[in-house]
């Protein structure tokens, strides 16, 4: 019994990897849209999806699913559909705070296991000239918000209140929570 990642983000799978995290990776390929309005809701529902989406077809291991999005500006803001998006949500939260919403998601189906929640972590970014908007612009399309705090040439965000991984993508708290109250091992 392995634990499997629904998701092919080399970033959650650098956190469990570092974590001693044991686990192999099956995507999901779902429709990443929400009827919820409220952050946490839209990354608890699409972590759930994920994971859920995945279990299916694989009903004897634990299924692990996570969604991430940026709010800034009463605006949920996922990942950029091209230059032109990255370039708007990037001024959007130029020297603005935001916060960065992870949903986390466990299912495992023949055990009876449906375990989802989120974090939060709230993000201070840098004011930045247009032209550093526009180098940043073209590097991170596949990231909510169109930025990558563990990138180290990517200086956006100056401050974070709130978890670092949570921003990266995956909030191993609840990774680790979710596990245990599963009985996953984690190696």
């Amino acid at each position: 019994m392995t634990l499997i990642l629904a998701s092919k983000s080399p970033r959650r799978k650098q956190l469990l990897a570092a974590a001693g995290i044991k686990y192999r990776v099956v995507p999901s390929h779902i429709d990443e849209s929400s009827a919820y309005k409220r952050p946490a809701l839209i990354v608890r529902e699409l972590a759930y999806k994920k994971a859920l989406s995945v279990a299916l077809k694989h009903p004897g291991s634990p299924v692990l699913g996570s969604d991430t999005l940026v709010y800034c500006k009463g605006e949920v803001l996922g990942k950029p559909r091209g230059h032109s998006d990255a370039m708007r949500l990037l001024r959007l939260q130029n020297g603005s705070c935001q916060a960065v919403h992870t949903g986390v998601a466990l299912i495992w189906l023949d055990k009876g296991v449906f375990l989802a929640g989120s974090d939060v972590t709230r993000c201070k970014a840098r004011r930045l000239p247009e032209a550093e908007l526009r180098a940043l612009a073209a590097k991170h399309h596949d990231k909510a918000g169109a930025y990558a705090v563990q990138d180290k040439d990517d200086a956006f965000i100056e401050k974070m209140e709130g978890r670092y991984d949570t921003v990266v993508g995956l909030s191993m708290n609840l990774v680790r929570k979710f596990m245990k109250q599963a009985g996953v091992k984690h190696a």
